[in-house]
């Protein structure tokens, strides 16, 4: 049911993204009455599962969902349809129009994403504010992975700078050091200032580590509910048990007792516990999973953190803002893909769907969906024929120069570019599959 539920969220937000991308080219292109011949969501080679054609248009759904298309007359695209391009061009053609009208219909996709884009976050922000702990109420300092650890980090840590970016939270730490190239940290550790210095590969190595979380929130491990028939509730773990240690080593704080179980999977475990000031000693199975069976106290129980709520027209100033930054973070990261380690985090549809919630979330769901607007709009601008962003570039030459790329130059270019998008497709879901093999 769980991977159902991913799954039709997925194809939903897919279907909602796809959709409007292709309105995006098939409104100026009607505007300036260019006909459009195919008005499809989803691939539709030898056959589709829905058809109608309406006016001059056939709209339908197809059975490979990987993207979907509009076939605007008399212009080179992934149907290939060199037999309508060796006739003369007509006035309703895409090769008729002004270079100007050209180029907006194909950037409109793009613009409807990234517009999109905002809207969502915009809409969010009005409808669910804006939670979170400022990065100073951080009272138990951060815990460190085991990347930033062989640093010179130390649980316990609290962040006071990351060279000269302003930071409001935790996660402004990682995304400087991961897409703003920051490798001067300041932290004060037990009220003396320290000053951190990463090595220039940091990224790779957290690349490999397969750990793009450098800090997270440490808070007291405190049991705020027992699971009926757990193992935490037939070792006698309480509500409000406080932990102190499991087989010897500190535990007092939710990230290191996670570890700890999770490196006991499997076996007995000596766990110690305060309760109403005095420590009790328990022998506890740790389940196959690394777990107990107990949900301890979350996070917004210990920190103050700030809410922010906004109104319609404020919302929308806000949510322009956040999705720059996320547009803006995404466009720095590319640079990762590029490099050895990059190459290897490289995933498909897997990957893609495992990040929505397996329970139906709305806020989950917009979030992601938002997120997915821009990661369309960036792919999709790229100057690689097939792709918008390659028609974009012919387009531009043909401004620039004042001369039209000859039609064999096209035709080439578009069988290239339909070969590289194939290529990474089967590297990018191969990818998911080794690793969900492996």
């Amino acid at each position: 049911m769980e991977i159902l539920i991913k799954v039709s969220q997925f194809i939903l937000s897919l279907s909602i993204l796809i959709v409007l991308h292709e309105l995006g080219h098939f409104i100026p292109a009607k505007l300036f009455k260019t006909r459009v011949e195919k008005f499809y969501l989803f691939f539709d080679p030898w056959f589709s599962l829905f058809k109608k054609k309406i006016g001059e248009t056939e709209y339908g759904v197809g059975w490979l969902p990987l993207g979907g298309y509009v076939k605007i007359s008399g212009m080179i695209d992934e149907s290939m349809d060199t037999e309508q391009m060796a006739q003369p061009a007509k006035p309703w053609e895409f090769r008729s129009k002004p270079a100007w009208q050209r180029l907006i219909i194909m950037v409109g996709g793009v613009t409807v994403n990234v517009i999109l884009a905002f809207f969502i976050y915009s809409m969010m922000l009005f409808a669910w504010g804006k939670e979170y702990v400022p990065i100073e109420n951080l009272s138990y300092g951060v815990h460190a992975d085991s990347l930033m650890l062989e640093a010179g980090f130390e649980h316990g840590d609290k962040i006071v700078g990351v060279e000269d970016q302003e930071l409001t939270v935790l996660s402004d730490v990682n995304s400087a050091v991961l897409f703003g190239g920051a490798r001067v940290i300041k932290v004060d550790r037990d009220g003396s200032i320290m000053t951190l210095t990463l090595s220039e590969d940091i990224d790779q190595a957290i690349l490999k580590s397969g750990q793009q979380t450098l800090f997270s929130q440490r808070f007291p491990a405190v049991i705020d509910s027992v699971t009926a028939g757990s193992p935490a509730e037939k070792a006698g773990l309480l509500k409000g048990d406080k932990f102190v240690k499991i087989n010897g080593e500190s535990a007092s704080f939710t990230p290191e007792l996670l570890e700890l179980l999770n490196r006991n999977k499997g076996q007995k475990a000596i766990v110690v516990v305060n309760r109403g000031g005095k420590e009790v000693n328990l022998s506890v199975s740790v389940s196959e999973e690394g777990t107990l069976g107990f949900f301890y106290k979350a996070p917004a129980q210990f920190f103050d953190s700030v809410i922010q709520e906004y109104g319609f027209l404020q919302s929308f100033p806000a949510g322009i803002t956040y999705g720059w930054t996320r547009l803006t973070d995404y466009v720095k990261s590319l640079k990762l893909l590029f490099s050895g380690e990059g190459v290897k985090q490289v995933g498909g549809f897997i990957t893609i769907g495992k990040l929505f919630d397996d329970k139906w979330n709305w806020q989950r769901f917009w979030n992601m969906t938002a997120f997915l607007s821009i990661i369309l709009a960036v792919m999709n601008i790229l100057p690689i024929p097939a792709l918008d962003g390659g028609h974009v570039m012919f387009l531009l030459y043909e401004m620039i120069s004042g001369r039209e790329p000859h039609q064999k130059v096209l035709e080439y270019a578009q069988l290239a570019g339909i070969a590289i998008l194939l290529t990474l497709l089967v590297y990018a879901n191969g990818m998911d599959l080794f690793r969900l093999f492996k």
